[in-house]
């Protein structure tokens, strides 16, 4: 794998260099080669949240997991990386989609948008919406047909055709700390890499930067 191959999608992967490093890493850190939810939060400094922001993270967890065993791998890792590092925002708009969805239907009703941003909220601190003003904008925005549901295209269009709705969606779920976490800002072309975690502060403060 080289600097230029790719992943579906058009996604750029990670450099094979890059892949060696962060599995020593991972390796050192999980020896039996699975981080839990326990440590996905201690990595990212999000102990003592309260239930609705432990809902989100839980979520956010379990939108990694992608064989649903309940932990996350190192490939899945990687596929993280790939995604908040390089992603295309194709790619992270989907990956909000599946958070926004909480049953796993392949569309988005009013209640699901509602609980999921009240669940950032409660994470990210005071928003310039309220989970209501930001529920209603979506739809209003986005569901052309009025049925009371999203699917995927139609908020893929929408927000994409939609600069001040994409970036509220963008800020409101932002993992820019993630990236600073598990890829600290540069190509990591030494034998480590920094896994320390990060304070809740840091979380939601960056916009459209990954």
């Amino acid at each position: 794998m080289g600097n230029n191959e790719s992943i579906a999608g058009g996604q750029k992967a990670v450099p094979a260099k890059e892949t060696y490093v962060w599995y020593k890493k991972f390796m050192r850190e999980y020896p039996s080669g699975l981080q839990t939810l326990h440590e996905f939060k201690t990595l990212l400094g999000l102990q003592g949240l309260n239930q609705k922001a432990n809902q989100h993270v839980d979520q956010v967890y379990n939108t990694f997991d992608m064989n649903k065993d309940g932990f996350i791998d190192f490939l899945e890792f990687i596929a993280a990386i790939n995604l908040v590092v390089r992603g295309k925002m194709e790619q992270k708009l989907k990956w909000y989609f599946k958070l926004y969805d909480a049953d796993g239907n392949g569309s988005i009703d009013k209640k699901e948008l509602l609980n999921i941003f009240m669940a950032v909220q409660a994470l990210n601190g005071q928003q310039t919406l309220s989970p209501e003003e930001f529920t209603n904008l979506v739809f209003h925005k986005i569901d052309k047909n009025n049925d009371g549901e999203l699917t995927l295209e139609e908020f893929i269009n929408g927000t994409e055709e939609d600069q001040d709705l994409l970036e509220i969606v963008s800020k409101s779920f932002d993992f820019s700390s993630v990236q600073k976490i598990i890829y600290d800002g540069n190509q990591p072309d030494t034998e480590e890499v920094s896994f320390k975690p990060c304070d809740k502060a840091d979380l939601g403060k960056v916009g459209i930067k990954w």
